[in-house]
């Protein structure tokens, strides 16, 4: 039961690396094989220094003893060698480094691109920003804890068991049986004890890596709500966690340091058993007269320096838990496809929404729940404007996301054409005015952006800024009043050249002169472009009145689709609010 129970957690374990170990056996193949190569040629190159040097001094010294042996000596040739094997080890170490680290960053590149891919999924979003803490640690900590992988696991073991290997067949040349005990003793012992450090630190590596991530959510939660727990009460409790988180760190701390001096006391008695071994067996073969006293020091140096390979896995070892962890976590994110994100055209090329009996629930339950918007079909032709109105839990928040692709649907088919959407809440970044433009359209030119800004009416002001465009914005466009910010979201929906705009509630939170200064603007860019096509959900009228057809919603389900020219649309615009 022990068996199958351990088993079965290895396979859960692979399964977990199988996306990270997928990059290095496929995209970066070759270079991580050429890393890998180069590490052992460097544990190789190091041991063969040690062992010739170790053997030229010795001979050295014996051939000093006596005058014909020391003229029959051939100094030069040993250290041509000692000179080019340090030359070489210095060279291949830079050469290892090189390789390793940059094949690990492109990995760690690939996983980050991947995750942003896996974040583009419908749902992933709307879960990961009812955390945001958790964002940054996906991005940073969850990331970097994978580079053990490679750089302090696969290099490593490797290498070591080349050096296992080689010198067990340098020593079979002095005895047989000697190079196979020192290869099975070297394997066993080195391996064995990285093993065991690797399970008994994986839990506490994991309870750090949680007390690490409780420890910066909570001091995210301090720092950006102070206001709000001074004023219930709670700051003196924040801190109290804020402090508990810390002092769970450094307890995990302590314990890992304590295995780490565990695990290096177990290589130095396991290095220290084997010399022993060694220097005893070669000793007797030496008074035997079946080698040298210069063989002999060979024999010794590198067996001495086989055990330094694996030495270098205690640091992998303890981190194994936090990096399985990480595996875990980002499993599911960093192996989507692409082509799953791309929302397919309608089949109808008159057509830039087509819903077919969509079923969706806003927090994906599969239908264990009740859908909530239920066998909903709708269908906008292109350059038609609309208006989707309802009271508030009505679902038109909930059928914009389903069509900006931020939900899925769990029945039914969803066609759109290429689209930007503009939210109730301006998103904007702690970047220059040029940069959050730049997010709509890279490759727009300046005369462009100041193009948008005037359709906008933010030209004015952003000309009066101390840098024009290259002026910077705090967080969230700090700088820039709720009108201004609103209005820069606009230019940025204005410089995306796509047949279908989302406005989600456009002119919300603004006052009257500003919103219907927005709106104009809006309906002289949209006078332009008469194939572009307008979704806009909203409670007033000031919005409605730019459609020419309103769709009016109730508990999920359309329960009213009228034209312009209908009796029924002028009441459905007189039932809006009017300011």
């Amino acid at each position: 039961m022990n068996i199958n129970t351990g088993t079965l957690g290895w396979i859960r374990t692979l399964q977990e690396l199988r996306a990270v170990l997928h990059l290095f056996a496929t995209e970066h193949r070759k270079q991580a094989w050429l890393g890998a190569g180069v590490a052992a040629l460097t544990v190789l190159s190091g041991m063969a220094l040690l062992g010739l040097s170790g053997w030229f001094i010795t001979a050295t010294a014996i051939a000093g003893l006596n005058v014909a042996l020391a003229f029959a000596f051939d100094v030069f040739m040993p250290s041509a060698g000692i000179r080019l094997l340090a030359m070489g080890r210095t060279g291949l170490r830079y050469a290892e480094r090189l390789v390793t680290h940059d094949t690990t960053l492109s990995v760690l590149a690939r996983l980050r691109v991947r995750l942003f891919r896996g974040w583009a999924q419908p749902q992933a979003a709307r879960r990961l920003l009812a955390r945001p803490a958790q964002i940054l640690f996906r991005l940073t900590t969850d990331i970097d804890a994978l580079d053990s992988v490679y750089l302090r696991i696969m290099v490593p073991m490797l290498s070591a068991m080349v050096a296992a290997v080689v010198t067990g067949i340098a020593l079979a040349f002095i005895q047989p049986w000697l190079g196979l005990a020192i290869t099975v003793w070297l394997l066993v012992s080195g391996l064995g004890i990285a093993v065991v450090v690797a399970w008994r630190a994986r839990h506490i590596a994991r309870l750090r890596y949680h007390a690490l991530e409780a420890l910066r959510a909570r001091s995210i939660d301090l720092v950006s709500g102070q206001g709000e727990l001074l004023m219930h009460g709670q700051l003196q409790m924040q801190c109290e966690k804020l402090r508990a988180a810390d002092a769970r760190i450094a307890e995990a701390d302590d314990a890992l340091n304590h295995l780490e001096s565990l695990s290096g006391m177990a290589y130095v008695i396991a290095g220290a058993a084997m010399l022993c071994g060694t220097l005893l067996t070669v000793a007797a073969l030496v008074e035997q007269g079946n080698i040298d006293t210069p063989v002999a020091a060979l024999a010794l140096l590198l067996v001495l320096t086989a055990t330094e390979p694996f030495a270098a896995l205690r640091r992998g070892s303890l981190e194994w838990g936090r990096t399985l962890l990480a595996a875990k976590r980002l499993a599911n994110r960093i192996d989507q496809p692409l082509d799953q994100l791309l929302a397919l055209p309608p089949s109808d090329s008159r057509l830039a929404i087509d819903l077919r009996e969509v079923d969706v629930h806003p927090d994906d339950s599969e239908g264990v729940h009740r859908p909530y918007l239920q066998h909903l079909s709708l269908s906008i032709q292109i350059g038609e404007r609309v208006a989707l109105i309802g009271h508030s839990g009505a679902g038109k928040s909930t059928l914009m996301a389903l069509i900006a692709g931020e939900l899925s649907a769990l029945r039914g088919q969803r066609a759109v054409v290429p689209h930007t959407m503009l939210n109730q809440r301006t998103e904007l970044f702690q970047d220059s005015v040029r940069d959050n433009l730049l997010l709509a359209d890279p490759h727009a030119d300046d005369p462009l952006l100041w193009r948008v800004l005037a359709v906008a009416g933010l030209a004015e002001t952003v000309a009066a800024m101390p840098q024009g465009l290259h002026s910077r914005l705090g967080e969230g466009g700090f700088g820039l009043s709720g009108g201004q910010a609103r209005r820069l979201a606009l230019a940025r929906v204005l410089l995306r050249d796509v047949p279908l705009w989302l406005l989600d509630e456009p002119t919300e939170g603004l006052d009257q002169r500003t919103a219907k200064d927005v709106l104009t603007r809006l309906q002289q860019a949209l006078a332009e472009n008469k194939s572009r096509t307008i979704l806009m959900a909203t409670h007033v009228r000031r919005e409605a009145e730019l459609a020419d057809r309103i769709v009016r919603m109730h508990r999920g389900v359309i329960v009213a689709d009228v034209r312009r020219g209908d009796p029924l649309f002028d009441a459905l615009l007189a039932s809006l609010r009017s300011d």
